[in-house]
């Protein structure tokens, strides 16, 4: 067998280095995928270079590959298991998909092969912190059999109802308490005193139907502890008249959104608790009916940009029935303005539930939101008990849409299997967390390739489909197009598998940093032939994504 030369194997190495070098270019300018692609080529001219795979590495780990991050990163690490960086970009990769203790073995590995790096000693210890925090949360957490609704424990009815509020009575309670155990010592020996103000304080309670214990039952605080949160007067925000949510509301609390205003806790509870209770209506597959003469919009990922979602509505209209929309899925993280987004499409469902339709998708679930920045944002802007109840809420999501029982939207992509059936769908109990295999799972995190088949994620849970599995569901359930999000597009969108598969991402330069478009889709009966806007993003205020995630990920970001 011949054998390459060693002028050729020099010409190699060298072609491969400079091929690298308009990698890293790539890779500067935020070009990840072209970055992706000059890596491979680099890397087979010289395969034997852990630097190469490190990058590409890194390059996926921008697009949120992890799952094909971990395995270049692995790679480099079997070349050179000296090489930190190896070690130092699986790490990273295994962190952003949850994966802490993974994460930990490789950071503790690279303060072993760099004993004095101070950035590799910081995350270490910031590592460590998230994996006693995960343990310690689990140690704590209650069976799922023996949850309860947070919900089911809130009336915003009563919320901030005034002097006569449940909370208010655990105020006179402890007012009367006081003033009885002073009177009492006063005249009494202390330990007497107390055991007749404690008794007297328990007959209070009891009758008044607001014992102590009430705050606590089943873990929660419920709403007579928490929700003392009456509207004050010199609020000058947006309000709720009644339980009816009006487009004078939402239009108001959106100019209050762009001013940095934020909504008073009383009406963000009604807006939540009523889209709840809407949503818990829906089957996991929502059909949906658009009238011949009418059109239908469907949005991509918005990622808490909520200055993009606005200039959404100035191109192409306000949520209302003659002008519906579905949004589909990973409405909050990485963005800082997650709150007023989720807020505000919660109220226009609220207000209008033909008028705005809202898929699930993969960030609306425990784990990402304690990873990508929800959830600290929802403590600082609201408080932790609104944490609870949007993890609730997200649950009740449905999982896919079907459009004139032609159009199928689904948030990630399709199946491992062949043979399902929207009945399945329907079927599908989705009242949970997402689990990490199955249809729902599937549902969230599947992507398209472009080789026929199946193969494994880039972003290590799902799976990848091709053409050919888009072309047998669709004609197993008699439908023409999949329409699904999920993935940052340099156009906004991406058209793949023969123009039977549609990609549509609208949040614009995608965390401030990625320079691609916006997108959205407008539909009009009876053709339903797809109209693709694209759209570039809007100025800011300079708010930072991930700005309220844990300081480990922002380390990262």
């Amino acid at each position: 067998m011949p054998t390459m030369s060693a002028a050729t194997a020099n010409s190699n190495l060298s072609l491969a280095e400079q091929i690298k070098q308009q990698a890293n270019e790539a890779f500067k300018a935020n070009k990840f995928s072209q970055a992706i692609d000059l890596y491979t080529k680099a890397i087979e001219l010289n395969g034997g270079n852990a630097v190469y795979w490190a990058n590409r590495a890194f390059a996926h780990a921008k697009l949120e590959e992890y799952g094909s991050a971990i395995q270049d990163a692995s790679k480099a690490i079997e070349i050179d298991p000296k090489y930190s960086k190896g070690y130092y970009r699986r790490g990273a990769a295994y962190l952003s998909m949850g994966k802490f203790k993974e994460a930990l073995k490789d950071f503790q590995q690279v303060k072993r092969i760099s004993p004095n790096d101070p950035d590799a000693s910081k995350k270490l210890k910031e590592c460590e912190k998230a994996v006693m925090k995960l343990k310690f949360e689990e140690a704590i957490s209650v069976p799922t059999s023996e949850q309860h609704s947070v919900a089911e424990s809130i009336d915003f009815r009563t919320i901030g109802a005034g002097t006569g509020s449940s909370y208010h009575s655990y105020q006179v309670t402890a007012a009367v308490a006081v003033a009885l155990m002073a009177i009492l010592l006063l005249v009494v020996r202390p330990i007497v005193a107390t055991v007749v103000a404690s008794a007297a304080v328990l007959i209070f309670l009891v009758v008044n139907k607001t014992g102590w214990w009430a705050g606590y039952s089943d873990g929660f605080l419920t709403k007579s502890q928490v929700l003392n949160i009456d509207v004050e007067p010199q609020y000058a925000g947006a309000r709720i008249e009644g339980d009816v949510v009006t487009l004078d509301f939402v239009k108001k609390m959106m100019d209050d959104f762009k001013n940095q205003k934020l909504l008073h806790k009383r009406y963000a509870f009604q807006i939540v608790l009523q889209t709840r209770e809407i949503l818990m209506a829906l089957p996991s597959l929502v059909d949906i009916n658009v009238p011949d003469g009418k059109h239908f919009t469907v949005c991509g990922d918005v990622h808490g940009q909520l200055f993009d979602l606005l200039n959404i509505f100035e191109l192409n209209g306000l949520p209302s029935e003659e002008n519906p929309y579905l949004f589909n899925g990973d409405f909050v993280d990485r963005g800082s303005f997650s709150v007023e987004v989720i807020l505000t499409l919660f109220a226009f469902k609220c207000m209008s539930p033909s008028a705005i339709h809202l898929s699930r998708g993969n960030h609306e679930s425990k784990s990402m939101n304690k990873i990508y920045g929800f959830e600290g944002e929802v403590r600082s802007k609201l408080s932790d008990k609104f944490v609870e109840l949007f993890a609730e809420v997200f649950c009740y999501l449905p999982l896919a849409h079907v459009i004139n029982e032609k159009i199928f939207v689904v948030h990630g992509g399709l199946f491992s299997t062949d043979g399902v059936k929207l009945s399945d769908i329907r079927a599908i109990d989705r009242f949970c967390e997402p689990p990490e295999e199955g249809l729902m799972c599937e549902i969230l995190w599947s992507d398209p390739q472009p080789n026929p088949g199946r193969g494994p994620s880039k972003r290590g849970v799902g799976l990848s489909f091709g053409g050919d599995v888009t072309k047998r569901f669709l004609k197993d359930n008699n439908l023409d197009l999949v329409v699904r999000s999920h993935e940052v597009k340099d156009e906004g969108y991406e058209i793949d598998h023969d123009g039977k598969l549609i990609t549509v991402f609208s949040a614009p330069n995608y965390c401030d940093q990625m320079g691609n478009k916006g997108a959205f889709i407008r539909f009009e009966a009876p053709t339903m032939e797809p109209k693709i806007v694209t759209f570039s993003a809007v100025p800011h205020p300079d708010v930072k994504p991930m700005a309220y995630a844990s300081n480990f990920m922002r380390m990262f970001n």
